[in-house]
């Protein structure tokens, strides 16, 4: 291994450490948006039970990888929170239950949900449809005014390509009900995948190192005044 790639390895890790860190103590926000807890006898407090997480507010945490990986959202309840509209679930992208039911939501986009490529069950109201359509789910039922959408259907076949053709040097991947993406395959990079070689890591992301070190230390005494406050 050549120090150039030892470099990069190490500065990868360093961002993705930065990354997860403040990127954490945003997503917790999105547990905390209407008061109560995960149920047991809900579907997330169900999920959460089985599959060992841990309840924060209205989520389901798992640690995936190690102990040094915070806590992901795998399970998020907003149901009867008296929601009108649901702008962004961003936050909780990596979630594999949501639960939107019991809310006054009259049309939620199927943009809201881009990202969610982990997610197998959707409950909201019956008014509403299946994001990506029937077609994206394995099965869909409505039951005491509840829309279930399972089984999150991939838009790529099981080769990783797309019918309609990603870009050379590149493979569709999963990336929400009724999107996908198109991820270069290593050694290329940039637009279209056309760019061979290793991505620049070291140049394009040490500026922003320090940014994140800060934003991280915003996020970080914003989350301590709340909780003084409280």
């Amino acid at each position: 291994m050549t120090p150039v790639t030892m470099q990069t390895k190490l500065v990868i890790f360093f961002l993705n450490v930065l990354f997860y860190t403040s990127c954490h103590l945003a997503e917790l926000q999105i547990c905390h948006t209407c008061n109560g807890t995960v149920l047991d006898q809900t579907e997330v407090g169900r999920f959460c039970s089985s599959s060992a997480g841990r309840v924060e507010g209205r989520c389901c945490l798992q640690q995936l990888n190690s102990t040094q990986t915070p806590h992901v959202i795998t399970g998020l309840d907003l149901s009867n929170c008296s929601l009108n509209q649901i702008a962004d679930l961003q936050d909780a992208s990596t979630a594999v239950v949501i639960d939107l039911s019991s809310n006054p939501i009259v049309n939620i986009s199927d943009a809201v949900f881009q990202g969610c490529a982990a997610l197998n069950d959707l409950l909201l109201p019956s008014s509403l449809s299946c994001p990506g359509g029937n077609a994206s789910w394995e099965t869909v039922s409505i039951s005491e005014g509840i829309l279930l959408c399972r089984g999150q259907r991939s838009m790529c076949n099981e080769t990783g390509h797309l019918s309609l053709s990603c870009p050379e040097n590149s493979l569709c991947a999963p990336d929400g009900p009724g999107f996908f993406r198109c991820d270069c395959v290593h050694g290329y990079h940039g637009y279209k995948c056309l760019r061979e070689g290793e991505f620049p890591f070291i140049q394009v992301f040490s500026p922003l190192a320090g940014a994140t070190v800060l934003l991280s230390l915003v996020l970080w005494a914003t989350e301590r005044r709340k909780a003084k406050s409280n």
